[in-house]
């Protein structure tokens, strides 16, 4: 499977596009020309630029308004076209788009189209080049790749073919099915792109929105089915236009687009047994179930604060590890280790963001074949040398730089807690809460890095994206997404701030891009849980009295139950599934928090309605954001 992207899809001049691309591991690029004509430099010295970095070009595009035109615009056209031959074979590369014509005086007539491709066709051919035909999906006549097939059908040239895209299909709703019926050696490239549901001008959409496939909501897996059962085995290539890729990362956009090309053939194979293309083998998307740890790195007044903290919540002091400073507690199947080690990855950490929850292991199926997937799918690999007695977790790099890890049941990695940690007897435990597991893990990021670990989380296991949500901050907009395991046994959210001056933000500032916010813990009984933590002395988050009143209002709840919300300061929201109780820790360390919940029901979501009272509470508890002077 050959790979390429639009250099339109980048950010950078054509030397930063052509680096990222080359690094990420394309095999070849679509020169957008707009790209190439702000070039400081010859056709050649474009073409000799894209092969010293490894890639060739395997489309120029887009050539615009041919078909269907009267004379004397039809005669320009092929006037035009013939310039852009004479490019093409400096560039070196035989194969150009065009797009279906938008020109006002542009004539319909699938005929007189097919004959306009048909003496194209030959005029390419006299030079050894390949025409393909793009329906646009607001082209003037043609925005249908059936029609698009159809005008190639009859033009019944040998270098003139189809040109599918995902963006166009998809976004006019067209059944991808009806792409089956295409001869794959009639198609002569395939262009993908994602993007989100949007209801709005198709080219406005097309032009700002796009983004990777399985970044989006659209069915790329569906229409790319469609392709491959085709028999078409030429290049896949990505083209998105979107605003916030133009100002990102080139590195970044093209590690994404490597990543989900990978993730979507790969899933494609499978569901599509003996297509024609090859697409590198990895293991099949990771069954995740739950979250078997989380580790923070701390100095000694650190732990040691936060250890009286987890007594209150009912944990217990488990164990020491058998040769580093690191302690594990524990309250029903939830596990949290303090590392306080002057050496090592938590140190490092520590140095850099203070205290933070620096590791996440992860239970899987297999942690072997989850490093596996995630190594074929470009992730950064992870290994620290194990000390005497340690084993060695498969790892690898997260979001913030952190560590995930990975942890099955069929392996010796079953028993890493008796193998490294010895059991210590806690004479100050508190009564247990009643907890019973990792509910979630939330990470904070900036949000132009959202659809990066979004991406990231997709393609490794075997989880669905939740619709995004707008949490509203006193400072600002936060946008919060839950990506989740089918059977809701693992759950991360991913928080994107928009600005510093919300709590989330302000978390990302002061820990210096530390990424896990937050770890909410599931209960049974969350009332019974506050009156258990409220012996031990726990201090909850302070909800305003206001909350409470405006949900005597808004949810038909028995008065007394409302009191009993109010006086553990317990949040509430229901649909129509269940209903939801959240508690919340006071913020610590640079903003970190714990929260408790109980799912009643079906209730599958996150609390989403209490967010902004949550997020007011906090920042009223926090240390006041610095104004600069003028």
């Amino acid at each position: 499977m050959k790979t390429s992207i639009a250099t339109v899809s980048l950010a950078g001049d054509m030397r930063e596009k052509l680096a990222a691309i080359s690094a990420a591991g394309f095999d070849g690029i679509e020169i957008f020309e707009q790209d190439f004509i702000a070039f400081d430099g010859s056709p050649r010295d474009v073409g000799r630029m894209v092969r010293d970095h490894g890639l060739e070009i395997m489309l120029f595009q887009p050539f615009r308004d041919f078909e269907g035109l009267p004379e004397p615009l039809r005669a320009r056209a092929f006037d035009r076209a013939e310039r852009k031959f004479e490019v093409m074979q400096e560039l070196g590369t035989d194969l150009i788009l065009v797009c279906s014509s938008v020109h006002p005086e542009a004539l319909g007539g699938i005929d007189r189209m097919a004959e306009d491709f048909a003496e194209l066709g030959d005029r390419a051919a006299a030079r050894g080049l390949r025409v393909g035909f793009e329906a646009l999906a607001w082209g003037r006549h043609v925005y249908d790749h059936r029609d698009a097939w159809e005008v190639v059908r009859r033009a019944d040239r040998t270098n003139v073919g189809v040109i599918l895209d995902s963006f166009h299909t998809l976004a006019r709703r067209i059944d991808p099915e009806t792409i089956r019926r295409i001869p794959g050696d009639r198609i002569a490239f395939v262009q993908l792109a994602d993007a989100p549901l949007i209801e709005m001008d198709l080219l406005y959409w097309s032009r700002h929105f796009r983004n990777m496939p399985g970044e989006g909501d659209l069915d790329v897996t569906s229409f790319m089915r469609a392709v491959a059962a085709t028999g078409y085995a030429g290049p896949l290539s990505l083209e998105v236009f979107n605003d916030q890729f133009r100002g990102g990362s080139p590195r970044t956009i093209a590690v994404d687009g490597r990543r989900s090309l990978l993730n979507l053939m790969d899933r494609v194979v499978r569901a599509e047994p003996g297509i024609a293309i090859q697409v590198p083998a990895m293991p099949p998307p990771v069954v995740g179930r739950g979250v078997a740890f989380v580790e923070f790195a701390a100095d000694d007044r650190e732990a040691s604060e936060l250890g009286s903290l987890l007594h209150r919540m009912g944990f217990h002091r488990a164990g020491r590890h058998i040769s580093k400073a690191v302690e594990l507690w524990q309250q029903g199947g939830i596990r949290i280790v303090l590392n306080t080690d002057p050496e090592g990855f938590a140190h490092s950490s520590h140095t850099v963001h203070g205290l933070n929850i620096c590791d996440v292991g992860l239970s899987v199926a297999d942690a072997a074949a989850t490093a596996e997937r995630a190594r074929v799918l470009g992730a950064s690999m992870f290994r620290q040398p194990a000390g005497p007695g340690e084993l060695d977790i498969p790892a690898i790099r997260g979001v913030g730089g952190g560590i995930l890890r990975f942890i099955d049941d069929s392996s010796d990695l079953a028993k890493v807690w008796e193998t490294e940690f010895r059991p210590v007897e806690d004479e100050t435990a508190a009564e247990a809460a009643g907890l019973r597991r990792i509910d979630h893990v939330a990470q904070t990021m900036n949000y132009e890095e959202m659809l990066t670990w979004a991406l990231f989380y997709v393609s490794l296991f075997d989880v669905r994206k939740q619709p995004m949500v707008d949490v509203v901050d006193p400072g600002g907009l936060v946008r919060s997404q839950a990506i989740e395991s089918p059977d809701g046994a693992l759950r991360i959210t991913l928080n994107g701030a928009e600005t510093h001056r919300t709590f989330a933000g302000r978390f990302i500032a002061d820990s210096f891009g530390s990424a896990v916010q937050h770890v909410a813990f599931t209960t049974g009984d969350l009332l019974a849980t506050a009156e258990i933590l409220a012996r031990n002395g726990f201090e909850p988050l302070p909800i305003p009295d206001n909350y409470y009143a405006d949900l005597a209002a808004r949810f038909p709840l028995d008065e007394d139950y409302v009191d009993r919300l109010r006086a553990a300061r317990i949040l509430y929201d229901q649909d129509a599934d269940g209903h939801f109780l959240q508690l919340y820790s006071r913020p610590f360390g640079d903003g970190i928090f714990f929260e408790i919940v109980e799912r009643a029901g079906a209730y599958a979501g996150y609390g989403g309605p209490n967010a902004p009272y949550r997020v007011a509470a906090q920042a009223r508890l926090m240390r006041p954001v610095a104004i600069p002077k003028t």
